[in-house]
C-alpha cells in the first residue's frame, strides 16, 4: 500500500518535474531548437522500440573507420537473398541530421550499448559513453553477427 502510493506520487511528481523542464527549454532562444529537436529523435527511438533496433558500429565513411548507428531494420537483398540493415547514422551534436547507410548484416557489430547510452555518446562528442567497444573484429564478434 505505502509502496502504491509513493510509486503513484513520484510518477505525478516527476511528471509534472519533467513537464517544468521541458516548457523552460522550450523558452531558451538558442537552447530551443536544439533541445526539442533531440527530444523528438529520443522520443521517436524509444517509443519504437523494435527486436532488431540495438545500438552498432559500422564502417563509415571507410572501411577503417567505424561510426555509432541504430538498426532499424533488417531485409534481404531481392537480387542475392543477402540479409542486409538499414542503419540510421545521427550527427554529433544534433543527432536529429544523420545518414541512413544500407549496410551488409555480416559489416555490423553490435555495441551491447543502449539507445539512451548512444545518444549520451553523440551529442557529448564522444566524451561521454561506456568505457569499451568492440572496434577491432574478432571471429568471436564475427560469428555472432553471423547467428544473427
Amino acid at each position: 500500500g505505502v509502496y502504491a502510493v509513493g510509486w503513484m506520487a513520484t510518477r505525478v511528481i516527476g511528471k509534472k518535474a519533467l513537464a517544468l523542464v521541458d516548457s523552460t527549454m522550450q523558452r531558451l532562444p538558442v537552447v530551443a531548437q536544439v533541445y526539442g529537436a533531440i527530444r523528438k529523435t529520443l522520443d521517436a527511438l524509444q517509443a519504437q522500440p523494435k527486436s532488431g533496433q540495438r545500438v552498432v558500429l559500422i564502417p563509415f565513411p571507410s572501411e577503417q573507420m567505424l561510426t555509432v548507428g541504430l538498426v532499424t531494420k533488417v531485409f534481404r537483398d531481392i537480387n542475392s537473398g543477402r540479409e542486409v540493415a538499414a542503419v540510421y547514422v545521427p550527427t554529433t551534436p544534433n543527432p536529429t541530421s544523420g545518414y541512413l547507410e544500407i549496410v551488409p548484416l555480416e559489416l555490423v557489430r553490435d555495441t551491447g550499448w543502449s539507445v539512451d547510452q548512444a545518444m549520451t555518446f553523440i551529442i557529448s562528442g564522444g566524451t561521454v559513453g561506456p568505457d569499451s567497444l568492440p572496434f577491432d573484429r574478432s571471429a568471436k564478434v564475427a560469428e555472432a553477427v553471423n547467428q544473427d
